[in-house]
C-alpha cells in the first residue's frame, strides 16, 4: 500500500514535484501543463523541496489549483486530488494524466500562451522542433528506406558536430532555417537523431542505433 512517506522518498523527478504552498497560480499552471504534455505526474503540496512535510490547508490549496487550471491553462486541464495525512499534517496530492496530443498551454510571465514540458525535475518551454514533432506524430509519416539529399546533409552535420544546437546548424548548413527545421523535426520523429534538453539549451546528436547506417 502506498504511503505519503514512500512517495516523498522518491524525491522530485519527471513525474513528481513538491510545493510548500501555492502562491503563484500562473507559475503552477506551467508545471501542471508540463505534466500533461509529457508523462503525467503528481504535485504534492505541503512538502518542502528537501522532502520535509510542513502541511497545508487542503481547501485553500485546492482552490488555488482550481483557479490555476481555469485561468491559466488552455484548454482547461482536468486533475484528480487526494488528501494525505501524516501525523497532524495534511498534504494535498494533485494528479495529472498524460495527454498524447500535447495540446495544453500555460501563460508565461508576460501573459503569452506557450507549451511546456517536463524534463527530469524541471519545467521547460517546449522547443519549436518538439512542437513540430508532436504534429508529425498525429500524421504518422513513415520512415523512408532512402533519405533525400537535404535530410542526409543534416544528418552528416549532426554526426560531425554532435552534440549540436539548432543555431549552429543554421550557421553551418547551406539550407534555409525553415528547411532545417523541417528536416530536424522529421529526423527526431523517425528517431534518427536524439533531442536532448539541458540547462544550456537543446542539442541534437545521432541516435547510436542508426549511426552505422549514416
Amino acid at each position: 500500500m502506498q504511503s505519503i512517506k514512500k512517495l516523498i522518498g522518491e524525491g522530485e523527478h519527471q513525474q513528481q514535484d513538491f510545493k510548500f504552498r501555492i502562491e503563484d497560480q500562473r507559475k503552477i499552471a506551467r508545471t501542471l501543463v508540463a505534466f500533461a504534455n509529457s508523462d503525467g505526474g503528481r504535485l504534492l503540496i505541503g512538502v518542502k523541496d528537501n522532502g520535509k512535510i510542513t502541511g497545508i490547508n487542503p481547501e485553500e490549496e485546492f482552490h488555488m489549483i482550481q483557479g490555476a487550471v481555469e485561468l491559466y491553462c488552455k484548454p482547461v486541464l482536468d486533475f484528480e486530488s487526494r488528501i494525505w495525512q501524516e501525523e497532524m499534517k495534511l498534504v494535498l496530492e494533485i494528479k495529472i494524466e498524460p495527454n498524447a496530443n500535447h495540446i495544453f498551454q500555460a501563460q508565461d510571465d508576460e501573459g503569452n500562451w506557450k507549451f511546456y514540458i517536463r524534463r527530469n525535475d524541471q519545467t521547460l518551454i517546449a522547443h519549436k522542433i518538439l512542437q513540430k514533432v508532436w504534429k508529425l506524430e498525429q500524421n504518422a509519416i513513415k520512415k523512408p528506406t532512402v533519405f533525400g539529399e537535404k535530410d542526409l546533409s543534416i544528418l552528416k552535420l549532426i554526426k560531425e558536430f554532435s552534440p549540436i544546437s539548432l543555431s549552429k546548424l543554421y550557421r553551418i548548413s547551406e539550407l534555409n532555417k525553415s528547411s532545417i527545421d523541417d528536416s530536424v523535426s522529421l529526423l527526431v520523429y523517425w528517431k534518427m537523431i536524439n533531442m536532448n534538453f539541458s540547462e544550456d539549451g537543446v542539442y541534437y546528436e545521432i541516435n547510436e542505433l542508426d549511426e552505422e547506417n549514416i
